[in-house]
């Protein structure tokens, strides 16, 4: 099991709610980083911290580099967040996350779609392969 799984369960479902309530109050129809701004400061209410880039060490057959990784939302260093405004979820979107939640070594993710009229109907929680186990 991945040593930060139990603690990126728990902050999940605290994140759907912070995020339930930004799109409750904003609705849906806005720009991504509107929503990105109004989670992150809901989440900041809540006490919960985050970040929203970072630097990565990349590894590709015998090179090492560092590389700025531009996600979305990462919660307490376990939970990658990414937000969407789109009529449609695509594999693409979800394959992202995960490539993501493997170069950052982050068990649990969540790809957050505020087109959708009620939020829980864009929710895809995503968890590391073996992370769980």
């Amino acid at each position: 099991m991945h040593p930060l799984f139990n603690k990126a369960d728990l902050l999940s479902k605290q994140v759907i709610g912070a995020a339930i309530e930004v799109h409750r109050v904003l609705g849906p129809g806005l720009l991504e980083s509107i929503y990105e701004k109004c989670l992150r400061h809901e989440l900041d209410l809540r006490r919960i911290p985050t970040c929203c880039q970072r630097e990565v060490q990349i590894e590709y057959k015998g090179i090492v580099f560092l590389e700025e990784l531009r996600f979305d939302v990462l919660v307490d260093g376990c939970l990658l967040v990414e937000l969407k405004a789109v009529q449609e979820i695509h594999p693409i979107h979800k394959a992202q996350l995960l490539s993501y939640m493997k170069l950052l070594n982050v068990p649990v993710g969540l790809l957050l779609n505020f087109h959708e009229l009620k939020l829980v109907d864009g929710i895809s929680r995503m968890v590391l392969h073996g992370a769980s186990e």
